[in-house]
C-alpha cells in the first residue's frame, strides 16, 4: 500500500516529505536524534507514551526511508545506537524551527488549558 501512495505524489514535495517525516512520533524522534545518538531505551525513556512495538515501528521506517542508521554493536547484551543520516540531518533546521513555533503558539495554550483545568478541581476556599 506504501509503494501505492508513493506513486501519487510524484508531482507534490510536501506531501512526498510529510510521507516520510508524519506520524504522531517520527518528528519528535528526528528532534531527539538530532541532539544526540541514542539507544532504544533512551528513546522510550524520553518518549514515556509510545508503546514498543509503535517505536519500533517508527524506527524502522525513518531507517528504511534513509533518515536514521542503526548500528548494532556484536556484544552481550546487545547493544544498538539510532542517529541521524546525513539525510536525515537536512531536517534539522525545519525542525528547530517547529520547535520554536511550538514554543510560540502551542505551549502558551496547553499551560493555559492545564491552569483552567485544575483550577475546575480546587475546591473553593471559604
Amino acid at each position: 500500500m506504501r509503494q501505492n501512495r508513493r506513486e501519487h505524489y510524484i508531482t507534490c514535495p510536501v506531501q512526498a516529505a510529510l510521507d516520510a517525516i508524519g506520524g504522531k512520533w517520527k518528528p519528535v524522534l528526528l528532534a531527539l536524534l538530532s541532539e544526540d545518538i541514542m539507544r532504544f531505551g533512551e528513546l522510550q525513556r524520553r518518549l514515556p507514551n509510545v508503546t514498543q512495538r509503535m517505536l519500533t515501528n517508527q524506527l524502522r521506517e525513518l531507517e528504511r526511508d534513509g533518515l536514521i542508521a542503526r548500528k548494532v554493536y556484536a556484544q552481550v547484551p546487545p547493544k544498538v545506537e539510532y542517529s541521524l543520516t546525513e539525510l536525515g540531518g537536512t531536517l534539522s533546521p525545519m525542525l528547530e524551527e517547529l520547535r520554536k513555533w511550538g514554543e510560540t503558539y502551542m505551549l502558551p495554550r496547553h499551560l493555559k488549558q492545564a491552569e483552567e483545568a485544575a483550577s475546575r478541581k480546587r475546591p473553593a476556599i471559604s
